[in-house]
């Protein structure tokens, strides 16, 4: 098999490998001079510890670190580093850190940080990440800066906003009998509920929300900053499986109808599709979703292009329409219907959403002018009389959480996705599928039995809500917040996919859409990469699967680790059972699917780095291996 990391992650770029520090039964990875995965005893207490410098559009500094020191004995370990940030117009940031770990379940992260001048930022200081798994409603303890203290519970249902404010420290139960106290030192720090933006933690982090931004770290001040935890209690008990042992894979229960698979089609993206259209039938989604968005010069012709498309493709469409809100709601949404009718464009359904509610309101923001949702969809209505209405969010559902739409006047509530929004390290992107169960059960909980779509959501950023635009990437990095990433041309998109859809299969979505056809979020390779131009990329396999089982009916199946491998089954109206299995790792894992293959008939399909190929499982055979990213068929 290959070991070319661009068949994995569609970039030769690798991460760097984390060095893992060990005193005792404590353990966390050192990742760019961070703090990734500490547990105590295999578990883990925290996700990160990171010292994270943004720029006015929220995006992440890459430091250069120099002088780094790693030192570790049996009980203790410690690291030192100067590291830099270089802002705009000369400007520059300089800071150094220690970090301190020993055996009692002590660790102390230090930084102080000094410019020669004055430095822009959005914020400047720690950010520690609590993981939700096992987490979530669960006991804490906050302390504020006066001393005072509380007992109260981490949210359940996504929070939109801050839980926590004025912290000086929290404490959380890491099994019975070990707690874990986090103290924060040298700023005021509050929390907030990470899983808005399907990141898979709770942040805590430096400067309140409610403070302007940005604002200037003052020229020839030191700026420092404490972070200690203290893991009390217990004794050594076993941890979480480790990587050698199997995935076992159970059948479960029959539950919702899988959904819909669409496909979002811009534009500008129609001519390249209609010369596809065979490898556009042999995906086979349900639904066209059709962006149009007259703030960045869609008309007619736009119109024109999406209604060729649809002729010549047999699915339902959704016209995905931007409202300006620029002047009377029913003089713009009618002339949208009427270029539609021009255009012989066939609709099955319309999602409106003012402009403006695509830029994130914080919070301590004050909200920008918008007419009432109220007014939006009546209008729509009026416009597109005989079609279903949706609406909700063309961001994610952070927005959709604290801008609730009057759904009673719509046919579906709809909200997107986005993985790097914070962080674009592989592992961030894989555990942000986590947080999908929290967001759906988040949104029914606003909604009810409500129809619900989600998507577009791609791992690459279409649109920046929290700043001015985003980032370019021409040379394919992991860059958070950026317009392209080359993962999505990888194996890892696939494994990232089936994930996803796994992950939200209980909810009973009416739609998911997950990518473009043809375009950077497209399923089709584009120059330069392994696969020939045009051809489809790994990904491109995984939408086919899904598409597939759209209207079967979802069998709950428990994978014994799903931080390794993620699970996904559906039953035909014939009652032959369909599973798809995907590996979140860059590592082969053991999957024991006994109880799958016995009910599946013929090959197991398997996609890897080294292509397409099938298995043969023999006469009691219980095992199949997963390569790296890999995803597989049963059935």
């Amino acid at each position: 098999m290959t070991n070319d990391p661009f068949l994995l992650y569609g970039t030769r770029a690798v991460e760097a490998e984390p060095v893992r520090l060990s005193a005792g039964p404590l353990s966390a990875d050192l990742v760019n001079g961070n703090l990734r995965t500490i547990r105590h005893d295999g578990i883990e207490v925290l996700r990160a510890i990171a010292y994270i410098v943004r720029d006015r559009d929220w995006g992440t500094y890459e430091p250069t670190l120099t002088d780094l020191l790693v030192e570790q004995a049996d009980d203790s370990f410690s690291v030192s580093y100067s590291a830099g940030c270089e802002g705009p117009n000369g400007s520059r940031l300089d800071f150094r850190a220690t970090i301190e770990g020993h055996a009692d379940g002590r660790l102390v992260f230090d930084v102080s940080a000094f410019s020669e001048t004055d430095f822009e930022t959005n914020r400047c200081g720690f950010c520690i990440l609590h993981p939700i798994a096992g987490l979530a409603g669960s006991p804490v303890k906050i302390e504020h800066s006066d001393g005072s203290a509380v007992h109260t519970e981490l949210p359940l249902l996504i929070d939109p906003w801050q839980p926590f404010k004025d912290m000086r420290a929290i404490t959380h139960q890491v099994r019975p009998g070990v707690s874990a106290e986090c103290r924060m030192e040298g700023d005021v720090f509050e929390m907030e509920d990470q899983r808005n933006w399907s990141d898979a933690s709770y942040k805590t982090y430096v400067r309140p929300l409610a403070l302007p931004w940005p604002y200037m770290l003052p020229a020839g001040q030191t700026n420092r900053q404490t972070i200690t935890l203290h893991i009390t209690g217990g004794s050594k008990m076993a941890g979480a499986a480790t990587a050698a042992e199997p995935v076992c894979i159970e059948l479960g229960e029959a539950g919702a109808k899988l959904p819909d698979i669409g496909v979002v089609i811009y534009p500008e993206d129609v001519e390249a599709a209609l010369g596809k259209l065979p490898l556009l039938s042999k995906l086979g989604p349900q639904q066209l979703l059709l962006h149009y968005d007259p703030t960045r010069g869609h008309g007619l012709e736009a119109l024109h292009a999406h209604a060729g498309l649809a002729a010549a493709f047999p699915a339902e469409t959704t016209l995905e329409c931007v409202v300006a809100c620029a002047g009377d709601l029913d003089v713009e949404l009618s002339g949208v219907a009427e270029m539609v009718r021009k255009a012989g464009l066939r609709l099955d359904a319309i999602a409106v959403s003012p402009s403006v509610d695509r830029q994130s309101t914080p919070p301590g923001s004050t909200w920008p002018a918008c007419p009432p949702l109220e007014d939006v969809y009546a209008a729509a209505r009026r416009a597109f009389p005989g079609i279903r209405l949706g609406g909700g969010m063309f961001s994610y559902f952070t927005e959709l959480n604290r801008k609730r739409v009057p759904a009673g006047a719509l046919d579906f509530v709809s909200h997107c996705t986005c993985p790097i929004v914070h962080a674009a390290d592989d592992l961030s992107v894989m555990q942000s599928l986590e947080a999908l169960p929290f967001i759906t059960q988040s949104a029914r909980a606003i909604y009810g039995a409500k129809p619900y779509r989600i998507g577009p959501s791609t791992i690459a950023m279409r649109q920046n809500p929290y700043g001015g635009a985003t980032k370019d990437n021409f040379d394919g990095q992991r860059i958070a917040m950026a317009n392209r990433d080359p993962r999505h041309a990888g194996l890892f998109a696939a494994a990232w996919t089936i994930g996803y859809a796994a992950r939200v299969a209980s909810t009973g979505l009416e739609m998911l859409t997950l990518s473009s056809f043809t375009g950077s979020f497209g399923l089709l390779a584009a120059a330069g990469e392994p696969a020939q131009e045009g051809t489809p990329r790994p990904m491109f396999h995984a939408i086919q699967g899904l598409a597939a089982l759209a209207g079967h009916t979802h069998i709950a199946m428990r994978s014994t680790d799903e931080n390794r491998v993620a699970v996904l089954a559906g039953r035909s109206p014939t009652g032959a059972i369909t599973t798809w299995l995907a590996n979140f790792t860059p590592h082969n894992v053991a999957v024991d699917a006994s109880s799958v293959l016995a009910e599946a008939a013929g090959p197991v399909s398997v996609w890897d780095a080294a292509g397409e190929h099938t298995l043969e499982p023999g006469a009691g055979s219980r095992h199949i291996t997963m390569p790296a990213y890999a995803i597989a068929r049963m059935g």
